[in-house]
């Protein structure tokens, strides 16, 4: 199989077209071929992971992931389904804020969904055909967000096929091209190697010629110093000893995380081993069970591989951890690879060239080392995070950054299943720690003191999110209240005459408005569309503190820290539930409530009235509704020709935005109140943006 990424340059128009069309179609086949491995449409609805949706869900999501970017981008303005690109959108992380509650969904017929699949390969097939092309493409251009879906894809690909070897042996099926190695030689010792180090520069600049995620772009240098490094991944034979020697019994060997780990999985050896009988093992493959081959390279977690280095440590002399992901870089150099278009996948086990399935740890060389690329992702002692310059790309602003959390780990190399981006050097791709992936390591022998661990700071790199925190949680300014305390306030009074039991906050940013709902309302339900926010607000939430960096200018800031128990709602916290979500394309179970409220969310929408002509149904009987809005409309957020207000009609009248809700929600509600709401947003120590917010109040008729 020969799935080599795009390049974004080139001069010929109409051969470019050609070749997006192709390796988007050898993509979609791909995707739908690694699903013929269960055996049946009953099996699309069973879970081969408890903290993960039934497989339907994953079968669904690349397809409305497609669908969903084009909107948000205005390349397309009309949806396919709008229930499955809500049901299908989020739900692929770990992330409190998936809903995983299956009494939300009720999951379409595999036929169906099949049949949706192949609605949006109609779509994007027509716009490869037809969108305005000009090269070289840049971030800014439609068909950026098309290898956007391409190259999402192509990662649920590879995440889909550890889901699918999870699944219970009787639940799958043999697919003809994927073929497990058939190579089972003796299993090489392992040996360091000396690497002499260099200075490593990381990150990609704007103008490189294949598509990125935005972690990729920016810049770090680091002084990669003398090391050394083992020839080969850890294979099973050099990992089994650590299991007999009660490895995984042993807490000397793990740490706080790993213990936990251990606790919640009751693992006794790696995901994919199957003991046999005492001591003696056997491995699961994609699609069948076969006796524990030696040689090949072991896959675990990020956890186990840092409890057996620890082991190895305590045994020999020395200590022995994973490589960073400077250090990995060396390693590249050192082999002299050549990064895509000119990689050559015949030389390794990656992109399905060879094998699905591991392979031995010494069929690969790069020179000295062997598997520096593919066989098994590696993990790295680097925890995520943005490089200098890092920016989110708007239409995926949250691929990268709620991974910033310090949980997350680099893996570097990619895997026999990775293509596509996933090949490329400067890829980076991160999971948290305890996950299951197609995933195993080398180590390097280090000093004791390299295995410090460094404290995190999530916001650190997120400009917009420290200055929501400031504007939140942090001090008024000017005389003028906090926006999010007078909102909320003003919000329990207008509902005074509901039972003010249920509310939806919609556009809740970090949350402070939410909290504060609590103090009356005894149900929550608080919804943004950036999981960046999100995140902040579940931070208070479930670890009753936040930092947040206030810029003073330039490069200067101080460090500022909220707790919870400094607010009035900190008893009450726990009435607040967060989600992600699209407010245009909300899931249908969002409904009953006494209460919603739209903070200043309207002009930022992709289509307004998509929120607007349905938000009665989510309404009780007399419930009330309250929208605040500066009304700043802007075409990077709304096409103009979804704009409520703020412009010119045919016969020059001039269209004000409290007309243009009049006009949208005359049939359901009745305008009872509007009051001006200001605020203040501080940027740096001598710039704020002082706006006046228009708070209109509903009534439902």
């Amino acid at each position: 199989m020969n799935h080599m990424p795009v390049t974004l340059t080139g001069v010929d128009v109409e051969a470019k077209r050609e070749e997006i069309l192709n390796y988007f179609l050898q993509t979609y086949s791909l995707y739908e071929k690694i699903f013929e491995l269960l055996k049946d449409d009953t099996v699309f609805y069973k879970k081969s992971e408890l903290t993960r949706h039934p497989m339907i869900f994953y079968f669904g999501h690349t397809a409305t992931f497609y669908v969903n970017k084009l909107m948000l981008a205005s390349v397309i303005t009309e949806r396919i389904n709008p229930e499955y690109e809500s049901t299908f959108a989020i739900g692929v992380d770990e992330m409190s804020w998936d809903d995983l509650n299956e009494q939300n969904y009720k999951w379409p017929k595999v036929s169906d969904v099949r049949a949706y699949r192949e609605e949006t390969k109609k779509l994007v097939v027509n716009l490869i055909k037809t969108l305005p092309l000009t090269l070289p493409i840049t971030e800014k251009s439609p068909w950026w967000i098309i290898l956007m879906g391409i190259e999402h894809e192509r990662i649920h690909i590879e995440t889909s096929s550890v889901l699918h070897r999870q699944m219970p042996l009787e639940f799958i099926k043999s697919v003809s091209e994927f073929k497990a190695c058939d190579k089972f030689v003796e299993a090489p010792k392992n040996e360091l190697v000396f690497m002499h180090g260099e200075t490593i520069t990381l990150g990609k600049s704007k103008e490189h010629h294949l598509y990125g995620w935005d972690n990729e772009y920016g810049k770090k240098v680091e002084e990669v110093k003398p090391f050394e490094v083992s020839k080969y991944l850890v294979s099973n034979a050099e990992f089994l000893p650590f299991v007999l020697d009660n490895g995984y019994t042993n807490m000397d060997y793990w740490d706080e995380e790993g213990k936990k780990f251990l606790k919640i999985s009751s693992a006794k050896y790696p995901t994919f081993w199957i003991e046999k009988e005492k001591g003696m093992f056997d491995l699961r493959l994609l699609d069948k069970v076969i006796e524990l081959p030696l040689s090949w390279a072991v896959e675990v977690n990020a956890l186990e591989a840092m409890a057996f280095c620890r082991w190895k440590s305590k045994r020999e002399e020395g200590y022995y951890g994973l490589p960073s992901e400077a250090q990995w870089y060396h390693l590249y150099n050192v082999a002299q690879i050549h990064d895509v278009p000119n990689f050559d996948d015949s030389q390794a086990n990656i992109n399905f060239a060879h094998y699905a399935s591991p392979c031995p740890v010494n069929e690969f060389a790069f020179g000295e080392l062997y598997d520096i690329v593919g066989n098994v992702w590696q993990w790295t002692s680097t925890a995520i995070d943005g490089f200098e310059g890092f920016k989110e790309h708007p239409i995926y602003d949250d691929f990268s950054t709620p991974t910033f959390d310090g949980k997350h780990n680099v893996m570097k190399g990619g895997s026999f299943a990775s293509s596509g981006n996933e090949l490329m050097k400067h890829s980076r791709y991160a999971f948290r720690r305890h996950f299951p992936q197609h995933a195993g390591f080398r180590y390097i022998k280090i000093d004791k003191e390299e295995i410090m661990e460094k404290e995190e700071n999530i916001y650190e790199h997120d400009e917009l999110v420290n200055q929501y925190a400031d504007f939140q949680y942090g001090d008024e300014y000017f005389g003028v209240e906090n926006f999010a305390q007078k909102t909320a306030s003003l919000a329990i009074v207008y509902s005074q005459h509901t039972p003010q039991k249920n509310v939806l906050d919609i556009g809740c940013a970090i949350g402070r408005c939410s909290f504060e709902l609590a103090n009356v309302f005894d149900n929550v339900t608080a919804i943004d569309f950036s999981a960046r926010f999100i995140q902040v607000a579940v931070e208070m939430q479930e670890e009753g503190e936040i930092s947040f960096e206030r810029k003073i200018e330039g490069d200067i800031f101080t460090l500022e820290k909220r707790s919870l128990s400094d607010f009035t709602f900190a008893e009450v916290a726990d009435r607040v539930k967060f989600w992600q979500g699209d407010a245009c394309n909300l899931k249908a179970h969002f409904k009953g409530y006494d209460l919603v409220l739209a903070t200043n969310l309207i002009d930022r929408l992709y289509e307004p009235k998509l929120f607007l002509e349905n938000v009665h149904e989510r309404i009780n009987e007399n419930g009330i509704l309250i929208l605040t809005s500066p009304y700043t409309w802007q075409e990077e957020s709304t096409k103009k020709e979804f704009w409520l207000g703020g412009f010119k009609d045919e016969a020059g009248e001039e269209q004000y935005s409290l007309d243009g809700l009049k006009k949208v929600l005359k049939k359901n509600f009745e305008l009872i109140d509007t009051q001006d709401v200001p605020f203040v947003i501080r940027e740096t120590a001598r710039k704020f943006q002082h706006t006046i917010s228009q708070m209109s109040v509903w009534k439902k008729i």
